[in-house]
């Protein structure tokens, strides 16, 4: 009796072993089989994104692959190295695009791509994520209108650093009433990028990004 059902327990471990030998390499053909096309659409998605805020008159390098990494800095909000796409002319740089998080909107992180270019002025934000209450604090996205295009050609020092604030806070920057937390987070966190690139400029428009690249 007891060899039949050890008989029994070993040809149902074979057969659950040869299912999962099956089920892993199908699972491992299929990633293999996806990533490529996964990865070219993701690029894609993130080159029509740097288009908005680079245009091609300032660039005539490949951004995706001309990056450095930039180490967790408070400045940028980032707790784990993120990269920074360089945009280029001629090989001279002409602008950065670096992301930041603001960490305190009104319903989490806000994830921001922010183009400065070599004279520190910017050319462009964008939101990449956000959680903010739809039809309330998600007009920061350039899809629900033109707020975040408030920040196109701005410098640390123009306007000046206590104007860094939304207008209720004294500053330059407009806001929808009822929705403050949202763009005060948001301008702190370009402004804040903007001192991070203007501290590390050496870095960030090296002449050669892949020199400093670690």
């Amino acid at each position: 009796m007891s060899e039949t059902i050890f008989k029994h327990a070993s040809k149902t471990a074979l057969t659950l072993i040869a299912f999962s030998l099956v089920f892993t390499t199908l699972l491992a053909f299929v990633f293999q089989a996806t990533k490529a096309p996964i990865e070219a659409s993701e690029a894609a998605a993130r080159m029509a994104l740097f288009a908005q805020i680079v245009p091609e008159s300032m660039h005539d390098n490949d951004m995706l692959k001309d990056v450095i990494t930039i180490a967790p800095n408070d400045l940028l909000g980032n707790k784990q190295p993120s990269i920074a796409n360089i945009a280029r002319i001629n090989n001279a740089p002409a602008a950065v695009i670096l992301e930041a998080i603001a960490h305190d909107g009104y319903a989490g992180d806000i994830k921001l791509l922010i183009a400065i270019k070599v004279d520190g002025r910017i050319s462009g934000v964008r939101v990449l994520s956000h959680k903010e209450t739809p039809g309330l604090g998600d007009y920061i996205d350039v899809l629900k209108g033109n707020w975040i295009k408030l920040f196109n050609n701005k410098s640390a020092v123009d306007p000046v650093p206590a104007m860094w604030q939304v207008k209720k806070d004294g500053g330059q920057f407009d806001y929808m009433a009822g929705a403050t937390i949202t763009p005060r987070a948001v301008v702190k966190a370009v402004f804040k990028a903007l001192q991070y690139a203007q501290q590390n400029k050496a870095l960030l428009f090296a002449s050669n990004s892949k020199e400093h690249a670690k």
